[in-house]
């Protein structure tokens, strides 16, 4: 079965792609990777992203606008993934843009993704799975993170603890060990907040290899104030988004200070920040390696702070070297979700999203009937039946 599957994460800088091919064999299923492609959002588009999302105030009209306008992205991003699957997929599954994930008291009441799957499942004509966190959701779960069902299936416990790590907008972590349920969460802040100020400080998406970070210093004061954040000593499950780690969030930190910090070490905080974090909890569950993928790998100031900060502990590699594209693992994650939905498996991972029972995830759009189904002649009138 080929599938195509379609990732924008919190940093919602552009659309992943992946094709992959999946064959079953007993216990065992096989994945194929097919090809990955990223496709960038413009800017214009990334605005009105940032214009929509919380703590800024919207109107129904442009949540409208946004959904089109994103089914219409995702749309050409699963024709680009048909392409890599060599002209012919079975389904696509696109997750869509998280817009707002609703969580009071730690408890998730709701979530939404945007980008129109109808507009998706016309463009490609297969079948399209969509809304894949509201199932768990329902179910009394977190709704994410969604990845640790493939990190469970890709990591071998029985090689001792290991952990998955994505550094996305915000780190989570999968945990593997053996005879001991899987693990995972959202740890906090990857990405969100180091772009957030790359847009504050440098009028730029992000620093570019983390380089501004490298030349600024930690601020020790910053880092304290931010290090208190109660979202890091609340136990899982748990997950987090720009809901809380948004711009206004760090402005707030910054104007607490009541001092002024440069830009390069406001950056070098906010590395230590999201190295500290991710570090702490692989030291919490005596990982003996991490295993990492998401856009945060590509800055080698992260990550050189990480693999110091696991010097002697544990052991920092990246997804590329168990055959899975870094930059891509999240969108073969939600293929292998497709595949799992269109089974009729769960999905979702209870010991991680905190569920009542396993949920299988999505809601199918489909691209209509099989032009080789056979169809009644059109009806010309309709009879109620007592």
């Amino acid at each position: 079965m080929r599938i195509v599957g379609l990732m924008s994460g919190t940093s919602y800088d552009g659309v992943d792609v992946v094709a992959a091919e999946f064959t079953a064999a007993g216990d065992t299923l096989r994945l194929r990777p097919l090809g990955h492609r990223e496709l960038a959002y413009p800017d214009d588009l990334r605005a009105e992203i940032s214009a929509l999302l919380p703590p800024a105030a919207t109107t129904i009209e442009a949540v409208c606008r946004l959904d089109n306008r994103l089914g219409e992205v995702f749309a050409e991003a699963a024709a680009a993934g048909v392409e890599l699957a060599g002209g012919a997929a079975d389904a696509v599954v696109s997750p869509g843009q998280t817009v707002f994930h609703w969580v009071e008291a730690g408890r998730v009441r709701g979530t939404l993704q945007l980008g129109a799957p109808a507009r998706v499942a016309a463009r490609v004509g297969v079948p399209v799975l969509h809304d894949l966190r509201s199932a768990d959701v329902a179910a009394g779960g977190q709704g994410a993170p969604l990845v640790p069902a493939f990190d469970a299936l890709l990591l071998d416990p029985a090689a001792g603890p290991r952990a998955a790590l994505n550094l996305g907008g915000i780190a989570n972590l999968t945990v593997v060990a053996p005879g001991a349920p899987v693990l995972g969460y959202d740890v906090g802040p990857a990405n969100a907040l180091l772009d957030a100020a790359a847009r504050r400080f440098l009028d730029r998406p992000c620093d570019i290899d983390g380089a501004r970070a490298a030349a600024g210093r930690v601020h020790a004061a910053l880092l304290a104030r931010l290090l208190a954040e109660p979202y890091y000593a609340a136990p899982p499950p748990k997950s987090t988004g720009k809901e809380l780690f948004h711009g206004g969030y760090l402005d707030a930190a910054l104007a607490a200070l009541g001092e002024p910090v440069a830009a390069d070490d406001v950056l070098a905080t906010l590395t230590e920040l999201t190295a500290r974090t991710v570090a702490d909890a692989c030291d919490r569950h005596r990982v003996t390696e991490v295993v990492a993928a998401g856009g945060g790998v590509r800055n080698p100031t992260l990550r050189a702070r990480l693999a110091a900060l696991g010097v002697g502990r544990w052991r920092l590699r990246t997804t590329d070297e168990l055959g899975v594209p870094a930059q891509a693992k999240e969108a073969y994650a939600f293929a292998l979700l497709g595949w799992l939905s269109w089974h009729g498996l769960p999905g979702a991972v209870p010991s991680v999203t905190g569920a009542s029972r396993a949920a299988v995830l999505g809601s199918w759009t489909p691209a209509g009937p099989s032009a080789a189904a056979p169809r009644p002649p059109a009806p010309r009138r309709l009879v109620v039946d007592a």
